[in-house]
């Protein structure tokens, strides 16, 4: 060993060896670190109105603050407002939930069913982790009570290896079911204010009798559920003495990707497609629906020459969401008079 310190250089070894001897050691006996829960955290909703029949989840509705993740969330002690345990809303129910991702360019209706299944969960539940709040579609006003009715209270225990809290109080004032959107119906009390709706928007339609363009007042939007076994979706155009519009006079329509719907039949009556419900699916911005992605779009688009030789084109715009599975009929009524379709 060529050092001419030897004895300074062992020295130097054996304190390193002892500080790191000490140091594991001290780190050895350091307590674990433990998850915390913040004084901070809050829910940012209390009162909670779901539509009944439809899911609807509840996001946003919780602020984290200093709290560790992952956090565990639980509905403890639902009860109606005087006190009486509510078991319509923790027991166990049958409800459809998706296994694979809903893209809006399935093939058929059985593609579609093949990423749904059955499962049994509460009616109302937290999601586990998120603390988000959900309301499956199979519940309904015969079994929920809905306003005006003053509802239902509850608790949630929020919990993680630091600890738990609770938050007391929360409102569950659900709502009567409403089969699709927009609705004439009242939502409190479920009867209908006024009959049909009026389209979201419609350019350049003329009048048969008299030439000139529509307002939105002479146009009505009917859906009507009719009976029978399976899911379908059809429309229909009327004039206003209730006499059938031939579908085909809307000639720019494109009626293959009007809704995400199979095996469409067209006659001069009607066009009628099978389908999915709920429509939309979900609530997911595809080739069917409107940006937010929350109702399909229908656009019913027509040409004509006018006066001059100038091509007037025309269109009808509905935004819609049907929700209760069934043979719904949606019929777009002219109240006024039949377009006109004919060229000048």
């Amino acid at each position: 060993m060529n050092n001419k310190y030897p004895l300074a250089s062992l020295c130097i070894f054996f304190i390193g060896l002892v500080l790191l001897v000490s140091t594991v050691g001290c780190t050895k006996n350091l307590p674990e670190n433990r998850e915390s829960i913040g004084m901070d955290t809050r829910f940012t909703q209390t009162v909670y109105s779901p539509v009944l029949g439809r899911n609807t989840l509840f996001s946003d509705n919780f602020y984290l603050g200093s709290s560790s993740q992952p956090l565990t969330f639980k509905i403890i002690n639902m009860r109606t407002r005087d006190g009486v345990a509510a078991p319509e809303l923790t027991k166990t129910t049958p409800v459809q939930v998706w296994t694979q991702p809903y893209l809006g360019d399935e093939k058929s209706v059985a593609e579609i069913e093949a990423k749904r299944k059955i499962e049994n969960r509460p009616l109302f539940e937290v999601r586990e982790h998120s603390g988000q709040f959900l309301m499956w579609s199979a519940a309904n006003s015969a079994a929920i009570k809905t306003q005006p009715d003053s509802g239902y209270v509850f608790d949630v225990e929020m919990s993680n290896s630091g600890g738990r809290r609770y938050f007391r109080d929360f409102k569950l004032m659900p709502l009567k079911e409403r089969a699709y959107e927009p609705s004439e119906m009242d939502p409190k009390t479920g009867l209908s204010k006024y009959v049909g709706l009026i389209p979201n928007s419609m350019f350049n339609i003329r009048g048969e009798r008299t030439g000139n363009y529509m307002f939105f007042s002479e146009v009505g939007v009917l859906f009507k559920k009719n009976a029978g076994a399976g899911n379908s979706l059809t429309f229909k155009f009327v004039d206003s003495l209730f006499k059938p519009i031939d579908p085909n006079k809307f000639n720019l329509t494109k009626w293959d990707k009007l809704v995400h719907g199979f095996n469409m039949v067209k006659t001069n009556e009607y066009v009628k497609y099978d389908v999915a419900y709920p429509i939309p699916l979900i609530a997911y911005r595809t080739d069917y629906t409107n940006i937010l992605g929350d109702k399909a779009r229908v656009i019913f688009r027509y040409e004509r020459q006018g006066f001059g030789n100038i091509r007037e084109e025309a269109y009808l715009n509905l935004d819609f969401a049907i929700f209760e599975p069934g043979n719904w009929e949606i019929t777009v009524w002219f109240t006024g008079e039949r377009p006109k379709f004919s060229n000048d």
